[in-house]
């Protein structure tokens, strides 16, 4: 018996980055949570700051949608999956919204991620420095892709009623519904630096009047109305929703018998990226979750038996992570004794001798600094080495954003091969039982890694 999930949605796209799609998003999510909907956040791509923002309009996750990172069979299912129980879905687009994976087409793009999830798309345009040619702009988006479904447009950066008279004029000549109209306001901005966005948990309680001077902004300039009708058009999708055991158990992984081992997993300022999936996956696999902050915690959570790290900002917090000795002290013993540690990107450097010249926890023999460099893209590779995440061989489609370099960039036992693009090339470290890598790797696609993490956890009372 085929089940129906009927949830009303909308994907919010631009014809380029910059336009306000994070601001029309985020204001939507939280306007229409202020009206007493139950609204479901997501993120095309593998963005993990623009989601924090978007937890805080909603109160609930918001998932990453990405057919590079997960494949394009798991986006309804995940999409499925993180709108359960909800009013209304909506999807924050990456890019532009025909911009996916280099070279690769459609893959990974907002487009593609639209036409999976047969939802209509809002079309955020920057309407400053121009009139008359918006029309034409929007027409080319509309037109080409005939499967991709433009249901309106948001005019942002609308300088003067004059000016947004010629725009509506325009777009009505072209037969497009202009669903609302955004003018300059500084108090709704969101300061950045060197990765994009600062992160929620960098910023409170900033943060929250910046959303909710973005839900005021989209409230005051959108048609709520229309915008809920055109959700609401969406037709009822077929995917099953994802679910973490089901995902274990295909996989041929159930969770282990005897007592449940404690995973601790790093949060705080400083290590804000992470995928909701992956806390999931470990309690599915038979792991208590607790995270701890490496940045005020001076001890790692009670019975600890296996540590996750995953990405952030250890740079812009090197001098405090530092300070906190005793903590450093612990994670060198814990992954000494052989227990599972994975760290992604700002966990690789927090295992590290040293970041910037101030000591790190020192797992590692290298030493990483900041560096003017931007390192970005989707990366393909393959497990050089049997690790507490993969068996050698396995295959893994990841993500790299950071602007350190780690010196050496592999170990004896590197984490990763990378076979695209570029050369081919090593990096990361299995090291015990410690696997890092600079590479994010989303585990909806490889829940094994959670099962073979929690499967060589130590379980409380044993010796470590």
């Amino acid at each position: 018996m085929v089940r129906t999930l009927r949830i009303p949605r909308l994907v919010v796209a631009a014809p380029s980055s910059g336009s306000g799609k994070t601001t029309v998003a985020t204001g939507l999510m939280a306007a229409f949570t202020a009206r007493g909907l139950t609204v479901s956040p997501h993120k095309a791509g593998p963005d993990y700051i623009d989601p924090g923002y978007h937890a805080l309009a909603t109160g609930r996750p918001s998932r990453n949608l990405d057919a590079y990172l997960c494949g394009t069979g798991l986006l309804g299912p995940l999409f499925a999956h993180g709108a359960a129980g909800a009013d209304l879905a909506v999807v924050e687009g990456v890019m532009g919204l025909y911009d996916g994976a280099a070279g690769q087409g459609e893959l990974a793009s907002t487009a593609q991620l639209a036409k999976a999830l047969r939802a209509p798309v809002v079309l955020v345009v920057d309407g400053s420095s121009q009139s008359r040619s918006v029309a034409a702009l929007v027409h080319g988006f509309a037109s080409w892709d005939p499967e991709v479904r433009i249901g309106g447009v948001i005019l942002n950066k609308v300088g003067s009623d004059r000016h947004e008279e010629l725009l509506r004029e325009a777009l009505d000549e072209a037969g497009v519904d202009v669903l609302g109209v955004l003018r300059r306001t500084p108090q709704a901005a969101t300061p950045s630096r060197h990765l994009g966005l600062v992160p929620v948990a960098e910023r409170e309680p900033d943060a929250v009047a910046a959303v909710a001077a973005m839900a005021e902004q989209v409230r005051a300039g959108c048609d709520l109305d229309a915008l809920w009708a055109l959700a609401r058009s969406a037709p009822p999708l077929t995917d099953a929703p994802w679910d973490p055991a089901g995902a274990l158990a295909g996989a041929g992984t159930p969770p282990p018998a005897g007592p449940r081992p404690v995973v601790a997993v790093a949060g705080g300022a400083a290590f804000t990226f992470s995928y909701a999936e992956h806390a999931e996956l470990l309690t599915a696999a038979g792991a208590d979750v607790v995270p701890f902050d490496p940045l005020r915690d001076e001890r790692l959570p009670e019975s600890t038996g296996a540590l996750v790290i995953g990405g952030g900002f250890p740079e812009v917090y090197a001098p405090e992570l530092s300070a906190n000795a005793a903590l450093r002290a612990e994670v060198a013993a814990l992954a000494a004794a052989g227990a599972p540690v994975a760290a992604e990107c700002a966990g690789l450097l927090y295992l590290a001798r040293e970041l910037d010249g101030a000591p790190m926890c020192g797992v590692l023999d290298a030493s990483a600094r900041m560096t003017e460099r931007l390192t970005l893209g989707y990366r393909d590779a393959v497990a050089v080495a049997d690790s507490v995440l993969a068996p050698a061989g396995t295959r893994v489609s990841g993500h790299e954003f950071h602007r350190t370099r780690l010196e050496p960039g592999a170990g004896a036992d590197p984490a990763w091969g990378v076979v695209r693009p570029g050369p081919p090339r090593t990096e990361g470290f299995v090291q015990g039982g410690v696997h890092a890598s600079y590479l994010h790797v989303h585990w909806a696609a490889l829940p094994t890694a959670a099962a073979r993490l929690v499967a060589r956890a130590v379980r409380p009372g044993a010796a470590v």
